[in-house]
């Protein structure tokens, strides 16, 4: 018979949500799907996503939290009397950035309820192509019906799972935003795999690794008055332009995060302390090295939440590399009318703005009749690390292998930030490149 709803989308983060909200507005009748697994850790949270539950938010407030720890230290230059020590108390900011997460969640709820969208607390799988089965946290099922089905379930932290240890004691950035307590001596493990760049893109912010998560995470907790350390297999922020990428490091260094470039982690033990003994290997040295930490993070990527979808089922194509949804123009998948939007999507970039774009675009043309497609050419993207760096377009090297050496001007500069003058802070990475 007839399908229950015009519209149904699978995954309550920005890219759907916004797809959802949009075709309501056209008087269509709209369900949302949303389900988020605990992390291994126990880690669980609201309606939103990754951006606003663990991602862009919490982490831009954290930032934001570390900024003011060092405005405090310009602050005597400019005539404040400030009492030292100054100390930071992790579990006054956590609350109050968990409360605001919150309050984002409940605030995504009344939208969806005010413009009749009907929610469901349910992990989705299709049983077949107009047809998804839904499951509770305690088992009960319910199955929906749809003329057309968007998927915008994003992506999850990877494991390093052949290293021993890591899936038992390690966390990620889905555990660290929400701890109550301070997470103490930190390394940060950046570990790329062998990397597929999505063509020569500049402004893809997250490849099949998180360079830019390992180093936004690690900025603020040095910020915040914590030993730091990050481990890098091999170039920091691959994907951007790499004379930006030194810049960013170097600042870093300077600022006390310690990075171990060229080294790799080999297992992770726990000691009668409770602190976490990691071993690595320094493969310049060709020696392994040994190091106890409090809190062991792992930022080695995120990959696409397919497992539970059962897409082989209806013939929704991925690539087998990645797992991610391939899609055209049009975010339509191998299935004429089942659409994938945001970063569960191949060669899109993994950042919020487009996914909310690329979903109202796409409920327009869906039941607006619109033709408009998403561009995704030149995405300007920023890395929240405590040197801020901001990008759109090619990186030098993207624009070196596009047009050939001898057809590449580089028009640069170095400045200082007037704030930076009175303070006497250190501005040789202050720098800007076109």
């Amino acid at each position: 018979g007839k399908n229950e709803y015009d519209l149904l989308v699978i995954g309550g983060g920005s890219g759907g949500l916004a797809c959802a909200k949009e075709a309501a507005q056209f008087g269509r009748k709209v369900a949302v799907l949303d389900y988020v697994e605990p992390s291994p850790q126990g880690t669980k949270w609201g309606l939103g996503g990754t951006c606003v539950n663990v991602g862009c938010i919490p982490k831009k407030l954290m930032h934001q939290a570390a900024l003011l720890g060092s405005a405090l230290k310009d602050a005597q230059h400019y005539g404040w009397n400030i009492a030292q020590p100054v100390h930071h108390t992790w579990s006054v900011m956590a609350q109050a950035v968990q409360n605001y997460v919150k309050s984002l969640n409940w605030g995504h709820r009344v939208q969806l309820q005010d413009k009749k969208v009907k929610y469901f607390n349910m992990k989705g799988s299709f049983s077949d192509p107009h047809t998804v089965r839904g499951l509770t946290k305690a088992g009960k099922e319910t199955v929906v019906t749809a003329e057309n089905i968007v998927i915008a379930t994003g992506g999850r932290p990877k494991y390093l799972t052949h290293i021993a240890g890591a899936l038992e004691y390690g966390i990620t950035s889905d555990d660290l935003f929400w701890l109550k307590e301070s997470p103490g001596k930190t390394p940060l493990v950046y570990y790329p795999f062998i990397l597929h760049l999505y063509g020569i893109i500049a402004y893809i912010s997250l490849t099949d690794a998180s360079p830019d998560v390992s180093l936004e995470c690690a900025g603020f907790l040095t910020g915040l008055g914590l030993d730091t350390t990050v481990m890098m297999r091999s170039i920091p922020l691959r994907g951007f332009d790499q004379q930006m990428a030194s810049l960013v490091t170097e600042h870093m260094e300077s600022y006390g995060t310690k990075i171990l470039k060229k080294c790799f982690p080999t297992k992770v033990e726990k000691l009668e302390s409770n602190r976490l003994q990691v071993t690595w290997k320094n493969t310049d040295l060709g020696m392994e090295e040994t190091d106890s930490f409090n809190t062991v993070m792992w930022a080695v990527g995120r990959a696409p939440d397919t497992e539970t979808l059962n897409l082989e089922t209806v013939g929704v194509k991925t690539n087998s590399e990645t797992g991610k949804i391939i899609v055209d123009a049009s975010e339509a998948t191998s299935v004429p009318h089942i659409f994938a939007v945001g970063d569960i999507t191949e060669g899109r970039p993994e950042l919020t703005p487009t996914a909310i774009a690329a979903g109202k675009l796409l409920a327009r043309r869906l039941f607006g009749q619109s033709s408009e497609l998403m561009d995704y050419e030149n995405v300007p993207t920023t890395v929240f690390t405590p040197l801020e760096y901001g990008c759109v377009g090619l990186s030098e090297e993207a624009a070196v292998q596009c047009y050939g050496s001898d057809n590449v001007e580089v028009y640069h500069a170095c400045y200082k930030p007037l704030e930076f003058t009175v303070a006497e802070r250190d501005a040789t990475q202050c720098y800007i490149k076109v």
